[in-house]
């Protein structure tokens, strides 16, 4: 069996019956955990996203749907609802888009019945009749890469064969058309060193454009870790795919071990992420670290979350904005 790279990524993690967010994953964070999120590691990233909830709510007091999408264990939700108090958390109808049905029985046990839960984000945006107030905490990291490799002064796809003594790469010329090529940066690197990895994130931006059209009017939160380009592969030369498990980084032909069994994940190129939400007519309000961000929203905020060269800056944060 032969497959692209990112086939194999996608089966890995989202098979609705072996995948590692339907079948495997158990808890985030924690000795049982394979890998800990930063909602999982501090409150203060919650206190900072209810304090933007309640400043943005301000300009916009008609908004009243706040969507989460990928919530995990449920427990950056459950500290911003905490952070408002019970009377303005009430102002709000709350949303869930989560597929995976064990992190959303965690997310009910943790948050009760008060929440709405969807399968996907239109549904969501449906319901609020497109005007929410959205966030997102290390979820981009967890879609399906294109993985390319610079071969031959020319850029080729990794694909994957599996046989009985296990997994093993081989590179094809890259295929795409050529008005698609245009919205990656690293396509059109020039020069990249030889044998050079990148990722390539299609699978967010054809997930960008399924659903922006549905969203009328709001702000979004997007956290997630990764640079701008070419920053982001310095020093890099296999580019920055890995997996987790138990806490371990894996790197290389490990990723191929424990298919279904281990996270996979690669960094966001910020470069791309933002001429995508600008070419849908979105505006950047305000970007920066995670640290940059929890000390704009909480007084005294310090410790491991903030600090620059720590999660607090490899983090990074984005708010764009629609605005009627």
């Amino acid at each position: 069996m032969t497959e692209s790279f990112a086939s194999f990524m996608a089966r890995a993690l989202h098979d609705p019956v072996l995948g590692y967010y339907a079948n495997q994953i158990r808890a985030v964070g924690g000795s049982q955990g394979d890998f800990a999120t930063s909602a999982t590691l501090s409150p203060l990233l919650g206190q900072a996203i209810a304090r933007w909830i309640k400043t943005s709510s301000v300009h916009s007091p008609d908004i009243c749907d706040v969507i989460e999408i990928g919530a995990g264990n449920g427990m950056l939700m459950a500290e911003i609802q905490r952070c408002l108090g019970w009377w303005q958390r009430r102002c709000f109808r709350w949303h869930i888009v989560e597929n995976s049905t064990i992190l959303r029985e965690q997310q009910k046990h943790r948050l009760g019945k008060s929440i709405l839960w969807h399968d996907h984000l239109e549904q969501a945006l449906t319901a609020c009749r497109g005007h929410a107030w959205i966030y997102h905490n290390e979820l981009l990291d967890a879609f399906p890469v294109r993985l390319i490799q610079y071969h031959e002064g020319r850029w080729h796809e990794v694909y994957v064969t599996e046989d009985s003594k296990g997994h093993k790469e081989q590179l094809q010329p890259l295929e795409m058309a050529p008005e698609k090529q245009s919205h990656f940066s690293a396509i059109a690197w020039q020069p990249p060193t030889a044998n050079q990895r990148c990722e390539l994130h299609e699978s967010v931006y054809d997930w960008l454009n399924g659903w922006l059209p549905l969203w009328h009017s709001g702000s979004i939160l997007s956290i997630d870790y990764g640079d701008v380009f070419p920053t982001l592969y310095h020093r890099r030369p296999r580019g920055t795919l890995r997996a987790y498990f138990m806490h371990q980084r894996l790197e290389g032909l490990e990723i191929y071990e424990r298919p279904g069994r281990q996270d996979l994940t690669a960094d966001i190129n910020f470069t791309d992420f933002q001429q995508w939400m600008e070419s849908a007519g979105l505006n950047c309000g305000w970007s920066g670290t995670q640290a940059d961000f929890i000390h704009k929203h909480v007084r005294g905020a310090s410790g491991p979350m903030v600090d620059p060269y720590g999660a607090g800056g490899a983090f990074k944060i984005f708010a764009h904005e629609r605005m009627k």
